[in-house]
């Protein structure tokens, strides 16, 4: 598959959040306020772009050489780990304000089955090392896409009427729904046609 059909794929047609469901915690938890999302998609964005890198490299390195594959998924996890760390002291040096607003979701990416998911999924259909750096980045900006269009949405619903027992993460669920609906829209069709 071209670099271009891996990007189509994972920000529109398989987007991680609206149609593999997977990272519906910030998704819903921090999608109140459009500053907040895009810092968290910025943040999870580079997290999966290096988790995917990292993980191909120790999965192909490491782990195959030495015949302990099974060892994957802890491996992972712990690839992850370190790289949220990183991440979660940068954005506290450079901006405290949107460490703040990001709160206990920043350190949860470290948990965010998106971030595991996408590495798995590189993993799985034996990407290159590019192309897994390309999926993770393509999930990344899915994940973006996804949690800034919720965000302005939820913003716009906190200014319209809402029936009282639709109020918070009912709206933000059914909201969710709809959104995930019109994403179906996107599929190996339309990629097939845009690429060739």
């Amino acid at each position: 598959m071209t670099y271009i059909g891996i990007i189509i794929t994972f920000v529109f047609i398989n987007n991680i959040i609206l149609n593999q469901f997977l990272g519906l915690c910030p998704f819903i938890g921090v999608s109140k306020n459009v500053e907040s999302a895009v810092g968290m998609g910025f943040a999870v964005t580079f997290v999966m772009s290096l988790a995917s890198l990292t993980t191909w490299m120790i999965h192909n390195v490491v782990l195959i050489p030495l015949g302990i594959e099974f060892l994957q998924t802890i491996t992972f996890i712990l690839v992850i780990a370190g790289l949220v760390q990183l991440v979660e002291m940068v954005i506290q040096k450079i901006s405290p304000p949107l460490y703040k607003a990001l709160g206990i979701y920043l350190p949860l990416i470290t948990t965010n089955c998106a971030v595991l998911g996408i590495a798995l999924i590189a993993v799985r259909n034996e990407y290159g090392a590019i192309e897994s750096f390309v999926a993770g980045f393509a999930a990344g900006v899915g994940f973006l896409l996804a949690i800034l269009l919720m965000s302005t949405l939820r913003e716009k619903l906190d200014t319209e009427w809402v029936p009282k027992f639709l109020r918070g993460t009912p709206i933000a669920f059914i909201t969710g729904g709809l959104m995930a609906l019109a994403f179906m829209a996107f599929d190996v069709a339309l990629l097939r046609n845009l690429i060739g």
